[in-house]
Formats: structure tokens, C-alpha cells, sequence
């Protein structure tokens, strides 16, 4: 089994940054995917960046050019630094983890952008 602990969420001002930590633990040994989903009260999941095969980065439009993933190999730790924040991007942030055909999900962590 894999483990995944988040941390760094927080309340913050329009503008504001946030840097999101997920930490893997447990039975490691070859991850394709990991990354970051987030999900809005009444709205579905959805993707919002992502670091494939180790190297490849994807992020959804909506953060390009404000959210950068970065990845710690040896620590099996993703990371989501966030920059100018805005309210739209209150929501539960999940970090995920995709090993072989298993998909593994953090608890979530709150993000609320407020004045």
C-alpha cells in the first residue's frame, strides 16, 4: 500500500501564495504519475497540475503561468507552489499517485483564497 500525507493548506489573500507538500510513503517503487486534483463544493474533480514519468509536466489552463509542480525523487514528495492566488481557486486540494494500474489519494487539504 501507498500513504500520502498533504500539508501547507491554508487561508490566504487574493494574491496571496501557498505551497502545497504531499509526502508517499510505503510500498514505492516505480511511480508514473503524481500530482494534484482539486475539487470545489458542487463542482466534479479536476486536474490541476501533474508531473508524468518523472519529467513531464501538465497543468490545467486555469493555473499556467501561476502554479509550478516540482518533485523531490529521493523524498517521494510532489510539491505545488502557488502563486497569485485567486478566489477561484478555493477547493480541496488532493494529491494523487499513480503506480502501475493503482491510483493512490491524499486526504485533501483546504485552500481558501479571502479577503
Amino acid at each position: 500500500q501507498v500513504q500520502l500525507v498533504e500539508s501547507g493548506g491554508g487561508l490566504v489573500q487574493p494574491g496571496g501564495s501557498l505551497r502545497l507538500s504531499c509526502a508517499a510513503s510505503g510500498r514505492i517503487f516505480s511511480i508514473n504519475a503524481m500530482g494534484w486534483y482539486r475539487q470545489a463544493p458542487g463542482k466534479e474533480r479536476e486536474l490541476v497540475a501533474r508531473i508524468i514519468n518523472g519529467f513531464m509536466t501538465e497543468y490545467a489552463d486555469s493555473v499556467k503561468g501561476r502554479f509550478t509542480i516540482s518533485r523531490d525523487n529521493a523524498k517521494n514528495t510532489v510539491y505545488l507552489q502557488m502563486n497569485s492566488l485567486k478566489p477561484e481557486d478555493t477547493s480541496v486540494y488532493y494529491c494523487y499517485l499513480v503506480q502501475e494500474a493503482n491510483v493512490y489519494w491524499g486526504q485533501g487539504t483546504q485552500v481558501t483564497v479571502s479577503s
